[in-house]
């Protein structure tokens, strides 16, 4: 696998393993401003990657359709929020974990519904930064190897909390630190391998990769909208998770069209 690909399916997957390591070095609970900040900022990311690497590639690799290239980028993003909003009726919303007056109700525990639901959205990102790839590889203009990494920082941003909220109420919970690190790593353990097996296929999926590009888009830009804004908005301070969503739009546009 080229260098740059396997970096980039990791990297996702580090933010998570990082976070879980918080078990190690935090006392309580991650402070509340800190994790606003790294929302905003991961979601800054996302939603400017869904727009520049994934939405406008796919717009351009549809240009044989004239002036309906939009309808296979539109018909992914709307795939992408379905497939999102399915899983989110079948496990626990990653906001709502934290009050189970929402999400199904079952004989799991807070933690085990918390780490379902983070296991199952980790599959759609981590599909995503396989596309990206996988469009890179396949030499698809407007995607370029420092853009998908972009996509797999900002990503492995929005991983870190979720990593630390899977282990750190599993510490609070009388686990030992060695075990409740190894459940917060699990967690994102799907995420390098649903991007290795998008990459994998490459080639299969090349004829289809608007579609793809576009269903990427939609899952990202609905785990931004349904649980990264929610959760950096609510409360006091909640001008941190602003800025930092501008921050890092800032820096993903930037980056993707100045240096991409």
């Amino acid at each position: 696998m080229d260098r740059n690909v396997l970096q980039g399916v990791l990297i996702p997957f580090l933010g998570t393993s990082l976070g879980a390591g918080c078990v190690f070095l935090m006392a309580g609970e991650m402070d509340r401003r800190l994790q606003r900040v790294l929302q905003g900022f991961a979601a800054g990311v996302m939603v400017a990657a869904s727009v520049w690497s994934l939405l406008i590639p796919a717009i351009d690799m549809a240009y044989g359709l004239g002036r309906l290239s939009f309808l296979p980028a539109a018909a992914g993003f709307w795939l992408g929020v379905l497939f999102l909003l399915l899983i989110d009726r079948a496990v626990p919303h990653l906001h709502a974990g934290i009050d189970q007056s929402e999400g199904p109700r079952s004989g799991l525990s807070r933690t085990a519904k918390l780490m379902l639901a983070v296991t199952i959205h980790n599959l759609p990102e981590g599909m995503a930064v396989g596309v990206v790839y996988a469009g890179y590889l396949a030499g698809i203009g407007g995607i370029t190897a420092l853009s998908a990494l972009t996509l797999a920082l900002g990503i492995a941003i929005q991983n870190f909390p979720e990593g630390a909220i899977i282990s750190m109420p599993l510490r609070a919970e009388g686990a030992g630190k060695g075990k409740a690190f190894l459940y917060g790593v699990l967690s994102g353990a799907v995420e390098p391998m649903g991007a290795a097996l998008t990459v994998a296929a490459a080639s299969a999926v090349v004829p289809v990769l608007p579609w793809l590009l576009g269903f990427a888009a939609g899952a990202m830009l609905y785990v931004v909208v349904e649980d990264l804004i929610p959760d950096m908005s609510a409360g006091t301070h909640s001008n941190l998770g602003t800025v930092a969503f501008a921050a890092g739009f800032t820096v993903m546009m930037a980056l993707d069209v100045a240096l991409g």
